[in-house]
């Protein structure tokens, strides 16, 4: 199965970074990419936190999901989009009005959204000079995602679901492995000062440790609001090899992923049927 993962730097221009995605996707499909994955707030980097907050939309309507439905169906891809911010009155917890979602949305090439998933884990950083805290104005998830995807290599992909902070966390991943998972999907904006120590070793053992491939897109640059990301989008084998990756600025990073290596993998180094605790 072919895989493409997007890096973007996001602007405060909602339409702007729409337009882009699009333009990124075509590419990827033009690419042969079966699935699509974007990075986390690919539709806005606003100058504020609390930005997100204006273009919250409810589940299931919305500019943000009509894009992302009609995207996935125009170009015949499985799209995962990034995160979106979602508003928190459609009955899953008390209103927070304040505050939203950090939603993730898959769609098949139908255009209809198969799953969703709330990031659980929400990023505070604080050095003395750059300071981060999410839960100012998202509300954490609380459960972990999959999704199956019939591919056309004639096997069905379990796929898990995360963004960014997340990857910090190895027991969600654990919990994927335990459900059957074959993808891990890490759609991010990691800043330039965390990606630089520890992106890719995190992103290389989640995959090594769950033998899992993992897709990563992500955001790379500088953005209007002053913020530098990392980049580094990439895609990871079973194995912990790199298949595929793109420093910084926008692009689509492209691979192959083989079910026939992961099985051989899992056989190879059964690792996760030696699991005691």
């Amino acid at each position: 199965m072919k895989v493409a993962v997007i890096q973007m730097v996001s602007s405060t221009s909602l339409s702007a970074n729409l337009a882009q995605a699009a333009d990124l996707l075509h590419q990827a499909a033009l690419g042969g990419a079966e699935l699509a994955v974007l990075p986390e707030y690919f539709c806005l980097m606003g100058q504020h936190d609390a930005d997100k907050l204006d273009i919250a939309e409810p589940f299931g309507q919305g500019p943000l999901q009509q894009f992302l439905a009609e995207t996935a169906r125009a170009e015949g891809l499985w799209l995962v989009g990034g995160t979106i911010p979602l508003r928190t009155d459609s009955g899953d917890v008390a209103t927070a009005p304040d505050r939203a979602f950090n939603a993730s949305l898959a769609f098949s090439p139908d255009g209809a959204c198969i799953a969703r998933y709330n990031k659980i884990h929400l990023f505070r950083f604080d050095n003395g000079t750059e300071r981060y805290d999410e839960s100012a104005v998202l509300v954490a998830g609380t459960e972990p995602v999959t999704f199956d995807l019939d591919s056309r290599d004639g096997h069905v992909w379990r796929i898990g679901m995360s963004v960014c902070y997340d990857m910090r966390f190895p027991e969600l991943y654990r919990a994927y492995a335990d459900a059957g998972v074959h993808l891990l999907l890490a759609p991010s904006a990691f800043t330039y000062t965390t990606g630089q120590a520890h992106w890719e070793v995190l992103l290389r053992a989640r995959a090594i440790e769950n033998l899992a491939f993992v897709a990563a897109a992500a955001q790379g640059g500088q953005h209007d609001n002053g913020r530098q990301t990392w980049g580094q989008a990439m895609l990871i084998d079973p194995w912990g090899q790199v298949l595929a990756q793109r420093a910084q600025q926008a692009g689509v990073v492209l691979a192959d992923l083989d079910f026939e290596r992961l099985t051989a993998c899992r056989s190879r180094l059964p690792a996760l049927a030696h699991r005691v605790l």
